[in-house]
């Protein structure tokens, strides 16, 4: 059984941040459940370019709204609290906040938190085994499809 508090999480290095958004890596790869959790803070008024072209995520809007930029499908759609969307194809697409926005993201495969979006908006696909910590000479880096 995994029991974690966010509070246990920040200024860890499972709290990752950016000028655009801190993100804190609840659930990772080397947990060993098959996905990785992490709460996303999205500040107000950034502008947020991200292609998952690896993983596939779920992110779902708890505080906040904004809206996402379907770059593949020249489409937009507005978001608030209860909202959620899936990117179950791999979509380019661009997150614009309008207040801070607050998010529960979910990826599959997992990530291992110390992943750096290129300058696509892309995380490599790094497979470890459960246990296993990123970064180890056993970490696995596989190019994008």
């Amino acid at each position: 059984m995994i029991v974690r508090t966010l509070a246990e999480i920040t200024d860890t290095e499972r709290d990752v941040k950016t000028p655009n958004w801190r993100s804190k890596r609840i659930v990772l790869a080397d947990d060993g459940v098959g996905f990785s959790v992490h709460e996303t803070v999205l500040d107000a008024g950034s502008i947020n370019d991200f292609w998952y072209a690896n993983h596939i995520e779920a992110v779902f809007i708890t505080a906040g709204e904004g809206e996402l930029y379907d770059k593949d499908n020249d489409t937009t759609y507005q978001l608030g609290p209860g909202s959620i969307y899936v990117l179950n194809g791999n979509e380019r697409h661009q997150l614009r906040p309008r207040t801070e926005m607050r998010t529960v993201c979910v990826f599959n495969p997992p990530v291992t938190g110390r992943e750096v979006h290129d300058e696509n908006g892309v995380y490599p696909l790094i497979r470890i085994t459960p246990g296993e910590k990123a970064g180890t000479e056993k970490a696995k880096v596989e190019e994008a499809s």
